[in-house]
């Protein structure tokens, strides 16, 4: 549905936790805040209502002088404030009712409900950001890790936005050349092909190398989902625990102990983790057992990365071997676990030489875990960038109109080796210049909007 960016906007914005939480703030946006706060709030003494300072005071009722709340009132006025609107927030006890009881009465007094990510939106369409600060801000929301959190806020920044807007302007700047010969051919020296088809490779280029950081910001974003595989008993909860460094997954010598998939989530070289500790795969009469046994090959199908643990005392077993080939089609590194109770000269020879990724380690003692991490970091990188070291890293959208850009930019060198008319290059010139608009917003359609901020939260 359109976004209606009209009239001023009222929302929590604080998450709003039962009996936790000590603030919660509500924040209004609109040339009606100011006025809605003096309805609302009153300050005693003798303190000045002006931008950017905060006033001490309580809410009430407008029309009964109820108590509401003892609060702080913070003031922005336009353009200083987040929106470039007038803004007031209203800093409440935390829990529920009572950011719910003041955001009532903001919108008894004239404001209406933000839908999700008008906060933002309005920002971006009243100049403060561009279309990548906005999503560097969800990004900087959702982070999961404190990697995450600095790309993020190197897309805030404007890292992402900066080499987007150069590469558009000096596409441009090539399209300005060409539509200059079109129009005054007669009274200009002939284009430089050689310059012209310089100009557009090194575009290409860097626009490429942008879109090398999607994989890797998305590993940033949404993490890596691994799971730990194989029969009971050979020390799965133990790696877990020890990976973890808690106590998640109970740990007994009894085969069987984990009967349903326990997750942790850890991060490993700045991408988040979440780690799946599966029942141990076996065939069995019990029930529940084989609930978990079938949650556990359900776990290992989803999983981005599978670990295949093994028993380093009773070396690669038939049970062992079944396993293997029904995740071998998976990303895999095999965890040969236990190897404090057996002799290093047998461990080489306790796994299919096919299997190239292999870690040894002694769960129980806390061994291995460090070879481990590095093992999946190998797994996951490629390049000699690691995704701890991206300066930013785009999106899906944003990887998107990359690629588009970059199809673009491929047709226009193919039609000038082709020696086509210059009508025909600047037609794909400008599906290219198009395309960069669109991840800053230059060029954006409603459509788009929506489905950006919709993903927001509503006090954002």
């Amino acid at each position: 549905m359109p976004f209606a960016t009209t009239g001023t906007i009222a929302a929590i914005a604080t998450a709003i936790v039962p009996q936790q939480g000590s603030v919660g703030i509500v924040r209004a946006s609109g040339s009606e805040a100011i006025d809605i706060a003096k309805k609302l709030f009153h300050a005693p003494g003798k303190q000045v209502w002006e931008s950017h300072r905060i006033l001490y005071g309580y809410i009430r009722h407008p029309q009964t002088q109820e108590l509401v709340d003892e609060a702080l009132l913070l003031i922005m006025k336009a353009p200083r404030s987040y929106t470039r609107e007038d803004v007031v927030e209203f800093h409440c006890h935390g829990g529920i009712m009572a950011v719910q009881q003041v955001l009532q009465l903001c919108l008894e007094a004239g404001a209406r409900l933000a839908q999700p990510g008008e906060f933002t939106l309005r920002a971006f369409l009243n100049g403060r950001l561009d279309l990548t600060q906005a999503e560097g801000i969800a990004d900087l929301v959702g982070a999961k890790s404190p990697q995450a959190a600095q790309t993020a806020l190197a897309g805030i920044t404007g890292k992402l936005a900066q080499p987007i807007k150069k590469l558009r302007a000096d596409c441009l700047d090539v399209l300005a050349e060409i539509e200059a010969r079109i129009d005054f051919e007669d009274d200009l020296p002939p284009l430089d092909y050689e310059f012209i088809t310089a100009e557009l490779q090194k575009i290409s280029l860097e626009i490429n190398r942008i879109l090398a950081t999607a994989e890797k910001g998305e590993l940033l974003r949404t993490g890596l989902k691994v799971a730990i595989v194989g029969r009971p008993n050979v020390g799965k909860s133990s790696l877990l625990n020890a990976w973890s460094r808690s106590d998640r997954a109970i740990v007994t010598d009894l085969p069987g102990t984990t009967r349903d998939v326990v997750e942790s989530q850890l991060v490993v070289g700045g991408i988040p983790v979440q780690v799946l500790d599966t029942a141990g795969i076996r065939e069995t009469e019990d029930t529940v057992e084989k609930i978990g046994v079938e949650r556990s090959r359900k776990a290992a199908e989803s999983a981005d990365l599978v670990l295949l643990t093994i028993d380093a005392s009773t070396g690669w077993t038939p049970d062992d071997e079944e396993i293997y080939i029904n995740v071998k089609g998976r990303p895999l590194i095999l965890v040969i676990n236990k190897i404090d109770i057996v002799e290093t000269r047998y461990i080489a020879s306790l796994h299919p030489g096919e299997i190239n990724n292999v870690v040894k380690t002694a769960a129980a003692k806390n061994q291995g875990i460090d070879a481990l991490e590095t093992a999946i970091l190998e797994k996951i990188q490629s390049g000699k960038i690691t995704a701890a070291e991206l300066d930013f890293a785009i999106n899906q959208r944003q990887g998107a109109a990359l690629t588009q850009a970059s199809s673009c930019l491929e047709q226009v060198l193919l039609t000038i080796e082709q020696d086509l008319p210059l009508d025909f290059w600047s037609i794909d010139l400008r599906g290219a210049i198009y395309a960069l608009g669109e991840i800053t917003g230059e060029e954006v359609t409603e459509s788009v909007l929506d489905k950006i901020f919709s993903r927001f939260c509503i006090g954002k």
